[in-house]
């Protein structure tokens, strides 16, 4: 079978290698990947800006298939269901533990980006029966993390708002949610014609940080001058502070990326002064998972899917993501 894999050195660093097809060891499964879904950590990880790995690795770690072969022991699943692969293989359910870091796909464990992955029969979830491999495909990371912040631990609910940064994957799962769960929203973005697509999706208020640079004042002013319940803080070291004082007095802050950088200086006077609840959210755990596709389905929500690209033309996905043009989620089909 045809991988991908990210190496140390040479030239291109991402690069097609021949694996032989993968055995369903005891416990295991086989999947027939049949889309990946990019997210801001893979270009982290492609450009060496993740930290310390081990490399050559498979990346990515979206991705949603059918199952081809079971294990010996395997109860759970038989062939032909069709599964998403769980970013943290080694969380199935309560608080995140230590261990946990060292099971994620694409990062210490090979990922997603191959024909076919053996993964453990408990590192994988049946998927919305409404949705296409593609649309599955962009759950495991952007879609679980929005809802791990606004829902599992944002509690978010109809009398509040909610800021959002851009209009990444994150940022419009957050949205799909925060409507679904009846809450006002406001997004901020760079683009007019984003903001407007944004709009068309649900969002109640838009701003341009662009034109509009201290645009914490003017959710300030759309707010009643009582600022906003929960911010979903994509942006990182250049717009916490401003997330902060966009908050109101006891809302929330939900940090899951650091598009600007990951080095800042902590306001601590306005997070007193606001009791202000600070939380990182690292993605979720498969009991997260199963909740938040039970709400898919009822709903028949589908993900915001920007473009889709060929298995062969993987590297043109990474740099369309890299662009920043991207609404929503970039998906690789197989």
């Amino acid at each position: 079978m045809k991988v991908y894999k990210i190496f140390e050195s040479g030239e291109p660093k991402l690069r097609t290698v021949e694996l032989p097809e993968p055995k369903a060891g005891p416990g295991q499964i086989v999947v027939r990947v049949r889309a990946v879904s990019l997210n801001y950590r893979d270009i982290m990880v492609l450009t060496g800006r993740y930290g310390e790995m081990r490399l050559p690795i498979i990346p990515l770690s979206d991705g949603a298939g059918e199952i081809v072969a079971i294990g010996e022991g395997v109860t759970r699943w038989k062939p032909g269901d069709r599964v998403a692969g769980l970013f943290f293989q080694g969380w199935q359910t309560g608080p995140p533990r230590r261990e946990v870091a060292h099971t994620a796909l694409g990062g210490e464990v090979d990922g997603m980006l191959a024909e076919s992955v053996a993964l453990s029969e408990n590192g994988a979830i049946a998927i919305p029966p409404h949705m296409s491999f593609a649309e599955a495909a962009t759950l495991p990371c952007a879609g679980l993390t929005a809802w791990h912040a606004l829902v599992t631990a944002g509690n978010v609910s109809a009398d509040e708002t909610v800021l959002l940064q851009g209009t990444g994957g994150v940022s419009m799962f957050a949205l799909q949610f925060a409507k679904m769960h009846g809450a006002r929203v406001i997004i901020t973005s760079s683009s007019d014609e984003k903001l407007a697509r944004a709009k068309t999706a649900g969002a109640d208020e838009t701003i341009n940080y662009r034109s509009t640079p201290e645009w914490e004042k003017e959710v300030y002013r759309l707010t009643g001058k009582a600022g906003v319940d929960h911010v979903v803080e994509v942006g990182g070291q250049n717009t916490f502070a401003k997330s902060l004082a966009s908050l109101k007095p006891g809302g929330q802050v939900h940090i899951v990326g650091g598009l600007s950088g990951f080095t800042s200086e902590i306001p601590l006077i306005a997070m007193i002064v606001k009791s202000a609840v600070v939380r990182g959210i690292s993605v979720g755990s498969c009991d997260m998972f199963e909740a938040m596709n039970r709400a898919l389905t009822l709903h028949k929500t589908k993900p915001v899917i920007d473009r889709s690209f060929e298995f062969h033309d993987a590297a043109a996905a990474y740099q369309y993501l890299q662009s920043g043009k991207h609404f929503g989620k970039v998906v690789i089909s197989i």
